[in-house]
């Protein structure tokens, strides 16, 4: 652990947060002198301590013990990028458009690569009445179902949530061509071009 990055992190911290050090170490129940001696790099916060401040400036324990955060590029807001995580303990969707650290149920999680499906596990897409008519003959029992279905174009996303022992049968508008990805629980995350 470098003292000094780790001081100039929370000095920057407290600023954003628009604290004085004596507000902060009110919050932490310490000295404002303690705060003055991490900011200055001459100590660093006791472990006990850490997930305090964490909690305090909402900031990732990891990135605080590092001394930096790091700002993601900027991607344009091309939706055909987002990138997807699925919480293996509750099922949780969580999307982004950049790398990001995403965690739940206290677990970090990393993006799912989607893979383009091959011809057999393509969904049957049918335009109807303005919309594409999706479905599939895919399992949909509680250990073996698709839990999503998204259209992503450049600038939109738009997703559906599937359950367990319903059918696939899914109505989006027909807004735009782009990416269709689903998300089967057992395979992954799938993608064909529509």
């Amino acid at each position: 652990m470098d003292n000094t990055k780790i001081g100039s992190l929370i000095c920057r911290l407290r600023k954003e947060n628009k604290m004085t050090q004596l507000e902060l170490a009110e919050q932490m129940h310490i000295s404002d002198k303690t705060i003055s001696k991490w900011e200055r790099g001459l100590g660093c916060p006791d472990i006990s301590l850490i997930s305090e401040l964490s909690r305090i400036f909402n900031v990732d324990l990891e990135k605080l013990l590092s001394g930096q955060l790091d700002n993601n590029d900027d991607t344009g807001g091309n939706m055909k990028n987002l990138r997807f995580y699925v919480c293996p303990e509750c099922g949780n969707l969580l999307v982004s458009m950049a790398d990001a650290s995403i965690s739940c149920c206290g677990r970090k999680l990393q993006a799912i690569q989607p893979r383009k499906a091959k011809e057999n596990e393509k969904l049957t897409v049918e335009i109807i009445e303005n919309d594409y008519f999706i479905s599939t003959e895919h399992e949909m029992n509680r250990e073996h179902y698709i839990s999503f279905v998204a259209l992503l174009t450049g600038d939109t996303v738009m997703i559906r949530k599937q359950y367990p022992e319903w059918g696939l049968q899914v109505r989006i508008p027909v807004f735009a061509h782009g990416k269709l990805l689903w998300y089967c629980t057992q395979h992954g995350l799938f993608y064909q071009e529509v």
